[in-house]
């Protein structure tokens, strides 16, 4: 049986919309399904939680934006027992970019009752004190967890959301938080062996997957099924580059600039001067001034088509 957790209130009340849509669809071709919508942050996980404890093996849909994959996974204790699936309708929808996943729910719905290919999807996991997250696209540390911190209580999101822009708020956000962001330095550690500093990084990220922030190619060569990160630096750059160098990051033609840095490990700790904002696939979580990200040892099935 597969079962569906959707969030109503993506892309600005259309995840409700689709749903409906998709429902018929369902009912049409008789699949027995359960229907699971989320009425507040953190429902996601809950619903998970709940429906794993009930079984020994389940089928999840999720239906929802990057923040409502952060939430389910967040609860899957053991990936054995679980195969994903994915039906994307939220604003950035950067997983779905990085796993090649139709944007056409009607298409991705059919991939997903009738599958041809699966693969495994390796987790990422960020440490920070004594507490720990997982994320399936990326963790930011410095300039774009405040960006993302910015959008979640942005109008700019809610406006582009209605024109189905909404990938654009990232940008337009991040232009501003440039202008009064100061960049700090920084010491990251790779695998426990290497540590190179920086003296002025205005934001730094570990990467699961090629994009981030409403499909900036950030680590191009990124692939969720390995066993490694990918992680960027930007740092020691004027405003005026970053400006320039934005818009390159689009197609992941950004790398080969001085002040770009990308590397690849299993494990990085990422050390700053100050506290500083830090997110897991695009939810702001809180300040610190250091964070670990590395791969979880086990992988979850996923259904990619």
């Amino acid at each position: 049986m597969l079962n569906f957790i959707i969030n109503p209130n993506a892309r600005t009340g259309q995840g409700l919309k689709t749903w409906n849509e998709l429902e018929k669809t369902l009912k049409e071709r008789k699949v027995i399904y359960q229907a699971f919508l989320t009425r507040y942050r953190g429902h996601a996980a809950n619903i998970t939680e709940k429906l794993l404890s009930e079984t020994t093996h389940s089928t999840l849909v999720i239906l929802g934006g990057d923040g409502t994959i952060n939430e389910v996974i967040s609860k899957i204790a053991d990936p054995a027992s679980v195969t994903l699936a994915y039906i994307p309708i939220g604003s950035s929808n950067d997983f779905a970019r990085g796993m090649n996943i139709s944007h056409n729910p009607q298409e991705a719905l059919a991939h997903i009752l009738s599958p041809s290919r699966f693969s495994y999807l390796s987790i990422g996991r960020l440490d920070y004190g004594k507490r720990s997250r997982r994320f399936a696209v990326s963790a930011g540390f410095g300039l774009d967890a405040e960006v993302c911190c910015r959008i979640a209580f942005s109008r700019l999101k809610i406006v582009l959301n209605k024109l189905s822009l909404g990938k654009f708020s990232y940008v337009g956000i991040a232009l501003q938080s440039l202008m009064f962001n100061t960049p700090k330095k920084m010491v990251i550690t790779l695998d426990d062996s290497r540590s190179v500093s920086f003296k002025k990084v205005y934001f730094a990220a570990a990467m699961n997957q090629k994009y981030e922030g409403g499909g900036f190619m950030f680590c191009p060569d990124a692939d969720p099924m390995d066993e490694y990160l990918d992680i960027i630096v930007a740092e020691g750059l004027s405003r005026l580059k970053i400006f320039c160098l934005l818009p390159t990051a689009f197609f992941g033609r950004h790398t080969g600039f001085s002040g770009i840095h990308v590397y690849r490990c299993r494990k990085a700790v990422m050390k700053s001067e100050v506290p500083l904002p830090f997110h897991t696939d695009g939810e702001p979580v809180s300040l610190m001034r250091q964070v670990s990200a590395s791969i979880e040892p086990q992988k979850i099935q996923f259904i990619i088509r």
